[in-house]
């Protein structure tokens, strides 16, 4: 099973194109900064504006540029099935680590819908499998007599990443799994909600703030791991306005504005995202500075 700070790395674009130099870097950039591994093309990889090629083309890069130094977790979720099967069987064939698998957005199927397809993606390839659940975007809620079910017929499925605001929801789909007899990790996909689920047993979390602080991120797992609940509460407290500012608008164009300002992309995105506004562009120059993220010369600007 997958432990820690599992960051979801942007997608970085120049002119229209993926920077594949700007992503190498990026990833280089968590290896040092501590990350316990990295996920590809999931939302904050903004996956809906990529071709079926290009995300093939960034899972293969992820791979090969991480070489083993750090586990790649690859995307390969969509709302096409048949692209879901294609992408995971890549992800398999290119050698990532595991794949990470989305509910499927805007056709809101039903639970048994949901089961088939996921069950379905599990049986067909030898990778580990993370659902992903964000009702939030996806239109949908993978219930968590849904996720045991997956977790009891399904051995490689090895947990899921709870992007759902209801901590009622996931406090129940902890005590559903907890004892199907093997590891099954539950991961936070809501920011501030990190630390609460950590405290539950988590294995990790998928955070957007860990592409602008990847130490810290990491080391907030660290410290739960440890048993240092007291610093880890204090960590978690301190991460709040960054967490926050990670969402002044739609992920991720907060995240690939803070690290063009930071000196390590282009904040291109791709429409329909749009560059994010002024008002907000200022409070999130305020917050990267109260963190001291920024360079002398923006932070002097």
């Amino acid at each position: 099973m997958f432990r820690g700070s599992l960051v979801p790395l942007v997608t970085p674009f120049r002119n229209g194109k993926i920077d594949d130099d700007a992503f190498r870097r990026l990833i280089e950039w968590h290896i040092e900064s501590g990350s316990h591994g990295i996920t590809i093309t999931g939302t904050t990889g903004e996956p809906a504006a990529l071709s079926q090629d290009e995300r093939k083309h960034i899972i293969q890069l992820a791979v090969e540029t991480s070489n083993g130094r750090i586990p790649v977790m690859a995307g390969t979720g969509s709302v096409h099935h048949a692209d879901t099967m294609e992408l995971t069987a890549f992800a398999e064939q290119i050698g990532a680590d595991a794949a990470v698998v989305i509910v499927p957005y805007y056709v809101k199927p039903s639970q048994e819908g949901l089961y088939q397809h996921f069950k379905t993606v599990a049986e067909s390839t030898s990778l580990p499998v993370m659902l992903y659940n964000i009702p939030g975007r996806g239109g949908a809620n993978l219930e968590p007599e849904t996720t045991l079910r997956l977790a009891q017929d399904c051995p490689n499925i090895i947990g899921v990443k709870e992007s759902n605001k209801d901590f009622e929801h996931v406090a129940r789909v902890f005590h559903k799994t907890r004892d199907i007899g093997r590891d099954f990790g539950i991961y936070s996909g809501i920011e501030l909600l990190t630390f609460p689920i950590l405290a539950l047993g988590g294995a990790g979390m998928v955070s957007a703030t860990g592409n602008v602080m990847p130490k810290e991120t990491a080391e907030l797992f660290d410290l739960c791991e440890a048993g240092k609940w007291a610093e880890a509460q204090e960590l978690h407290y301190e991460l709040t306005p960054i967490n926050d500012a990670m969402f002044f608008e739609t992920n991720p164009v907060p995240a690939k504005t803070a690290l063009g300002l930071m000196g390590m992309i282009d904040p291109e995105v791709r429409l329909p995202l749009a560059p994010l506004s002024d008002a907000n562009h200022r409070k999130l120059v305020d917050c990267l500075e109260s963190y001291r993220l920024l360079p002398a010369a923006v932070a002097a600007d």
